[in-house]
């Protein structure tokens, strides 16, 4: 196999461990009020199986890092996908909502594995002036997730039940591992010096926070990426409590509005060629701002319908199509011997804003689902550009101080 060919099944391979989470979460959207009734209690009971799973992909990214760099990438990757399945079956099979929750969360330890691994793979296989254009191409592929997986999973609630999604999700991922297992190559030996011990990872953990590069994108990205998990969080009660949308009409929004992800994220390759990365974070972090506090007013003064609410939301996601690949390439920049625990550390903190801000919007009860998702968005952006302009400042004021960023393409 040429090289290019190999990049390129490498580039698929890693961007379908990428919509391992995505696909759990977006499936069984439609399911909410379904399980609801099984369980016979409330689709706000049900909407904890998504925040457990949020919780567990906080938490399991923090491990996998460490374990990824001791033990290689792909025996951790095996044992992450295994739970991922043997939880899915649980699910299905779950006698309670309590049962569920709890599965969902052992579900989400599992699947994370999918995710910290092809970022860390991604800075094993690729230099880093090819880094923000695959993280790209891995959006695009994940952004398939949320173009079908709610119509897709009504359509087999409504034939099978909600159980079924489940059975789904664990062939999907088992078919997954057995193309790892034979295609996909280590990328990184196991590496014995790398302590798995709890102070140990700490002081690793804490050298990788005290990255300023790393620290700025991370948690600018997060704040900026938070706003995508408002959205999910929001939309059901935005669109089909308020606006009374059928559940196919809502699969079908879903579908349209996750294309400003992946139009946001091809935009990003074609600005590379004439701007920096940095650059393009920062004016899009501005836009994300500028669309929350018309989204704020608006909602405010009860001046949107239907269409304008979703053209706001069009624009606000596909900021995050440009913020996220940026983010992530030039915060893994710095590493090569970390880059599995500095992936680790990235999806942490990433899941942990982004499930606050879902968290957040929950305890907005006093307003419309709309105005807390205006409010939370607001709140991010605000939080995510002032992390990057600080950083921006400080970092001016240093002696030929530069950002280390993927050269090549990302530089006018």
């Amino acid at each position: 196999m040429s090289g290019k060919n190999k990049n390129i099944l490498i580039t698929l391979i890693l961007g379908a461990l990428t919509t391992v989470s995505p696909f759990s979460i977006d499936l069984y959207l439609p399911a909410f009020k379904k399980i609801a009734e099984h369980f016979g209690t409330t689709p706000s009971r049900v909407s904890f199986t998504l925040s457990s799973y949020f919780i567990g992909l906080a938490i399991g990214q923090i491990f996998y890092g460490p374990f990824l760099d001791r033990f290689g990438r792909k025996r951790p990757l095996y044992f992450g996908l295994l739970l991922y399945i043997v939880a899915s079956v649980g699910c299905a099979f779950s006698v309670s909502i309590e049962m569920l929750i709890v599965m969902r969360f052992l579900q989400a330890i599992g699947g994370c594995a999918a995710s910290v691994a092809a970022t860390a793979m991604v800075r094993d296989f690729f230099s880093p002036e090819e880094g923000a254009k695959v993280f790209s191409r891995l959006m695009l592929i994940l952004s398939v997730s949320p173009l079908f997986a709610p119509t897709v999973g009504g359509w087999v609630i409504s034939l099978f039940g909600w159980q079924m999604l489940f059975f789904i999700l664990s062939v999907i991922v088992s078919m997954f591992l057995l193309i790892v297992f034979l295609f996909l190559p280590e990328g990184h030996q196991p590496d014995p010096s790398v302590h798995i011990k709890l102070m140990p990872m700490i002081r690793t953990f804490s050298s990788v926070l005290t990255n300023r590069q790393f620290f700025t994108y991370t948690f600018s990205g997060a704040f900026s990426f938070a706003g995508l998990f408002t959205y999910l969080a929001g939309a059901p009660a935005i669109f089909l409590d308020s606006f009374q949308l059928s559940a196919n009409m809502f699969g079908l929004l879903f579908a349209c509005l996750s294309v400003g992800m992946i139009g946001g994220g091809q935009f990003n390759i074609f600005l590379q060629k004439f701007f920096k990365a940095e650059k393009i974070f920062s004016r899009a972090l501005e836009m994300q701002l500028l669309m929350a506090i018309i989204f704020v007013v608006g909602c405010a003064f009860d001046w949107y319908g239907l269409k304008s609410q979703i053209a706001i939301f069009f624009i606000y996601i596909s900021c995050v199509g440009l913020t996220y690949p940026n983010a992530a390439a030039l915060a893994m920049a710095p590493f090569s011997k970390n880059a599995g625990s500095a992936s680790a550390l990235l999806g942490t903190v990433q899941m942990g804003v982004g499930a606050a801000a879902a968290t957040a919007f929950g305890l907005l009860k006093d307003l419309t689902p709309s105005l807390a998702v205006a409010v939370v968005f607001l709140f991010t952006s605000m939080i995510a550009l002032t992390i990057f302009n600080i950083a921006r400042v400080k970092q001016s004021t240093l002696p030929n101080s530069k950002i280390a960023q993927p050269p090549g393409g990302l530089s006018h």
